[in-house]
């Protein structure tokens, strides 16, 4: 087999690696990514839980304010 080839090979398959390498990188990053949006999930959803109440307490507020209302429409 001639030099060239020879060289040829070799060079293709550093140049194969360092991509390999490069691709293996971005994988990494982007699965600690991917950990860290899953996290901020789990905080957005415990936010919507945590204020899902404020519409039917203010609708309980409103019906017991009935009667305040109803004073107020009097006067």
């Amino acid at each position: 087999m001639p030099i060239d080839a020879v060289f040829t090979l070799v060079l293709g398959t550093l140049i194969i690696a360092a991509a390999a390498l490069g691709l293996m990188r971005v994988i990494g990053h982007l699965a600690s990514t991917a950990k860290t949006l899953g996290t901020l999930d789990g905080g957005v959803k415990v936010i919507v839980d945590q204020t899902a109440t404020v519409k039917p307490v203010v609708s309980s507020v409103n019906q017991s304010l009935a009667p305040v209302r109803d004073f107020a429409e009097s006067i």
